[in-house]
């Protein structure tokens, strides 16, 4: 079988090194040196420039302007805005887009996606539930007034909320079915309360009392939001590889020209070892990444459903990222704290991602659920 990528993918892939080329993650400030958020807003420029490169309508079909490319496609030009820490919302946008392209209906799509692919509208979506530690869906509820839908609930740490046009919402309904809402940002009863997350990006928490939303702007389709869900994880997954390739790359760079007793920290064996175990961490957090994005672009059948593979890979993502930083902030000894230094931008940025994806545990602990349900 082949495995290499194919030559629209790798295409993307090059399209997006050019763009994020003239990236510096250190020129933003630190987080834990500024108060409140690190900008008011994301990376405008950047943002264009990823529009004029086609890549926001790299997944879209070509009768939206698109490029008609696959999640695959995307976690490659993700993984490559992990390596320098793109403060765009790259992720969400184009996520949202797929979900809304895969199960929208009707004006919806025609009037939304175009304007995507140029960079005119920014979406994003509210995941992460009231808490953080509850299912996102379960949130909101929805309900069916007079030919629309009204919306009530609470979503926290929505990613971008003050700079996104439109925000998808899952929401619950009566019969226990999820939807998703598109809803205008400067809407009747939406309300967005500040919130920075640990990398000192802005967030939000998004109110929702009595919101009425049309009923051309509701995705209802059975399975939009399990997959809109399972492909950002997985993207958040394609962030934390870049990232983690990233610093395994300063910290080789570092430990081979940083020399103690009169040889350079890279010889010693205990260095040696641990970043060996780290370099192990990667590759198993590349495999697992295009395993999931694989099932998620071609809807393969597998022994088990997508949602295991997305759990392996969230798994290696969560816990692999940590140790790389970890390690690298060990083995760069006192200068890895220094706030001057990329390195602790990275951290920043790693514990974000890593609470985005959740903990190992939470992730075994489904899987080990499915194997059972599938047992045989």
């Amino acid at each position: 079988m082949d495995f290499s990528f194919s030559e629209e993918q790798q295409a993307a892939v090059e399209a997006a090194r050019a763009v994020f080329s003239s990236v510096a993650p250190d020129a933003v400030p630190s987080p834990s040196l500024t108060p409140g958020a690190v900008a008011a807003d994301f990376d405008r420029t950047l943002w264009h420039r990823l529009a004029d490169a086609d890549l926001l309508g790299l997944v879209l079909d070509p009768e939206h302007g698109g490029a008609g490319l696959d999640p695959i496609a995307l976690c490659l030009v993700l993984r490559e805005a992990g390596r320098v820490l793109a403060r765009v919302p790259l992720l969400e946008t184009c996520a949202a887009a797929l979900a809304v392209q895969a199960y929208g209906e009707g004006e919806l799509t025609t009037r939304l996606l175009p304007a995507i692919g140029r960079g005119e509208t920014v979406l994003t979506v509210a995941a992460s539930g009231r808490t953080g530690h509850e299912p996102a869906e379960a949130a909101v509820t929805a309900r069916e007034s007079n030919g629309a839908w009204l919306l009530d609930g609470v979503q926290t740490a929505v990613p971008w909320a003050q700079q996104a046009d439109r925000l998808l919402v899952p929401a619950r309904t009566s019969a226990d079915r999820t939807v998703i809402a598109v809803v205008p940002r400067a809407h009747e009863g939406v309300a967005l309360d500040d919130q920075v997350s640990t990398n000192g990006e802005r967030c939000a928490r998004l109110r929702l009392d009595a919101v009425r939303i049309p009923v051309g702007d509701m995705v209802t389709a059975a399975g939009a939001w399990e997959w809109l869900r399972d492909l950002l994880a997985t993207g958040t997954c394609a962030l934390a590889l870049g990232l983690a390739t990233q610093v395994i790359a300063m910290t080789s760079e570092y430990t081979s020209k940083r020399e103690q007793f009169g040889h350079p920290l890279a010889t010693f064996q205990a260095v040696a070892v641990q970043a060996a175990d780290r370099y192990i961490d990667t590759r198993a957090m590349e495999v697992t990444l295009w395993q999931a994005a694989w099932r998620l672009s071609t809807g393969t059948a597998g022994p088990l459903p997508v949602t295991a593979d997305v759990s392996v890979a969230k798994i290696w993502a969560s816990e692999g990222m940590r140790r790389v930083v970890q390690t690298a902030q060990h083995l760069h000894g006192g200068f890895g704290a220094d706030t001057d230094y990329a390195l602790h931008r990275y951290h920043a940025w790693a514990k974000t991602l890593e609470l985005a994806l959740g903990p190992a545990a939470a992730h075994e602990e489904r899987l080990g659920a499915l194997l059972a349900a599938h047992a045989g």
